[in-house]
């Protein structure tokens, strides 16, 4: 009689974390649309992101039941090809316009996003040199970040790289899990720091010199944009027109080069609670997922990297990157067929027995 009720509770679980997932994403698409109302706005961007981040889920989901160790190696490849293939990380994207000073583009989240993958992969994996060869997949991605000179992909990858590897020791993910969303707290409380000139004085002059000037005064510009309508907004895609930083500098996208700013400025308080609802709800899957923790715990570091990334830049601006964090956190989560049908008895097993050391 357990096994069936431990089959219920998971897809119990699974089902409340679908449900969050389902009414975050749509309160996204909903206040865009309330935010735009009345304005000369376009929420086509975000409403684009919205569906990249639940299509890319759902088949995240499915791919992840059917293979989840070939589907998170081709995700890695995909990923990695299209950081290569394109300067701005994506086929089509503005290549001849000169880069924004401190952009931070989609090539490095996509090589971040690829270096995830393969550990996620790499933490499924039975055979040990199946396991040793999608870490060295990983290597290879951090290794191709730093040959397109991104030191900060280089970093970010080998640091989930790092954090993949440490996860494969742990027992509990829920103390993990919170650290990663601590981390976040702290980069994107730093950049509104920054951006208000709350810091001391040292540190300001420290931390410009490395974000640049010109993202400095794009921020500054984002948060009085924000105090003009601080519930909605001033609109999205509104910035770039609103914005004396962003008119008056050369091949500007339009941009402040913070995805929690550019909410604040152009939906208000509500949009970026929205945004920070979305990547709880991603963290709190993973805290829920039946996948072993070394492989959740890998999507965590990638998506938390993500994060960061697009704290101090524009990532999320790119369809291709916001469906590949929700194709990543769909892998994640997914449940394998193989742990579909046992009882709750033998998948803890099956749990603790993926969790034991291994590289």
């Amino acid at each position: 009689m357990a096994a069936p009720d431990g089959r219920s509770a998971a897809r119990e679980r699974g089902g409340a974390t679908d449900v969050v997932g389902v009414v975050v994403l749509g309160g996204c698409a909903v206040w865009s649309l309330i935010s735009a109302a009345g304005r000369e706005a376009r929420p086509e961007g975000v409403l684009l992101a919205v569906f990249a981040v639940a299509a890319g889920y759902a088949c995240g989901r499915i791919c992840g039941t059917l293979l989840p160790v070939a589907a998170a190696s081709a995700a890695a490849l995909a990923a990695l090809g299209l950081a290569v293939a394109s300067r701005q990380g994506v086929p089509g994207a503005n290549v001849g316009a000169a880069t924004q000073p401190g952009h931070t583009g989609a090539a490095a989240a996509l090589l971040v996003l690829a270096a995830g993958a393969a550990c996620c992969a790499a933490s499924a994996a039975r055979p040990p040199l199946l396991r040793l060869g999608l870490r060295l997949l990983a290597l290879a991605v951090a290794c191709t970040a730093l040959a397109l000179g991104s030191v900060v992909a280089f970093a970010a990858a080998l640091g989930v790289l790092l954090c993949s590897i440490a996860a494969a020791r742990m027992r509990r993910r829920t103390v993990a899990i919170g650290g990663l969303a601590l981390a976040v707290g702290l980069v994107v409380a730093t950049s509104w720091a920054v951006a208000e000139n709350a810091l001391p004085d040292g540190l300001t002059v420290s931390l410009e010199g490395q974000l640049t000037q010109n993202r400095v005064a794009l921020w500054q510009d984002a948060i009085a944009l924000a105090q003009e309508d601080p519930i909605r907004g001033v609109g999205p895609d509104r910035f770039g027109k609103l914005s004396t930083t962003a008119q008056q500098s050369l091949g500007s996208d339009g941009k402040p080069h913070s995805a929690s700013l550019q909410q604040t400025a152009e939906q208000g308080v509500v949009g970026v609670a929205l945004l920070g609802a979305a990547f709880g709800w991603m963290l709190y899957g993973l805290l829920r997922s039946p996948r072993s923790t070394p492989v959740v715990l890998s999507a965590g570091a990638a998506l938390t990297a993500l994060a960061g990334l697009a704290s101090v830049g524009n990532a999320l601006s790119f369809a291709p990157v916001t469906a590949g964090a929700g194709l990543l956190a769909g892998l994640a989560t997914a449940r394998a067929a193989a742990e579909g049908g046992v009882g709750a008895g033998t998948q803890v097993a099956r749990q603790r027995e993926a969790d034991s050391p291994a590289v």
